[in-house]
């Protein structure tokens, strides 16, 4: 899972881009030839947000969270069952074997080794879908998240969204320009407001 935190500094990156445009693209162009001519620099409004805190508190990526994790534990118990079968059979086998023939000896190797290689496929499936889930989630949270920031950021007037963590190069950030608990507040209403909309849909 940490991936997803890895995609949501991603995010927040494009999103200050987004609403760098987004403001600079609103001024006449008067405005920008002046601004350029006589060297002068605008106002940046700036805020940060941390991304800890808003991927441990957004109900969304809880919820995804979760049943990724239900997944994953339900695949690696049925792996395991599948593993625990094949290597019954070769115990079995190597206990056995001195009381076959030749080719009923080879014909058991080779079938085994045939369920060996399915297992192992089998693995491979798991780990795929598994993968699939995860870029699914990904997206999503992309998406959640740099929609919010776009309609955020447009209605209070910022040029630049930080995202701030540890390791992430900011050593200090003033307590006043954290939104965090804004853009979760605003988040966690949307998902709930999308989550009784639909079940209102499948009522229906």
């Amino acid at each position: 899972m940490k991936n997803l935190s890895v995609i949501l500094n991603v995010v927040l990156l494009i999103a200050v881009a987004v609403l760098y445009v987004l403001h600079f693209s609103s001024k006449s162009g008067d405005e920008a030839v002046s601004t350029t001519t006589t060297g002068a620099v605008l106002p940046v409004n700036i805020a940060y947000i941390n991304s800890d805190t808003l991927l441990k508190n957004y109900d969304y990526f809880k919820v995804a969270s979760k049943e990724l994790e239900a997944k994953s534990v339900d695949l690696q118990a049925e792996y395991e069952n599948r593993a625990r079968g094949l290597q019954t059979e070769i115990a079995s086998f190597q206990q056995n074997a001195q009381n076959m023939t030749m080719a009923q000896a080879r014909a058991v190797e080779e079938n085994l080794v045939k369920k060996q290689e399915n297992l192992l496929r089998y693995q491979q499936t798991l780990t795929q879908s598994l993968q699939q889930d995860e870029a699914k989630v990904n997206n999503e949270l992309y998406e959640k998240v740099s929609d919010f920031l776009s309609e955020y950021g447009k209605s209070h007037d910022f040029q630049l969204v930080l995202t701030y963590q540890k390791g992430s190069g900011v050593l200090y950030a003033n307590d006043s320009l954290n939104i965090t608990s804004a853009v979760l507040s605003g988040l966690n209403e949307s998902y709930q407001n999308n989550m009784v909309a639909d079940s209102a849909a499948v009522d229906k």
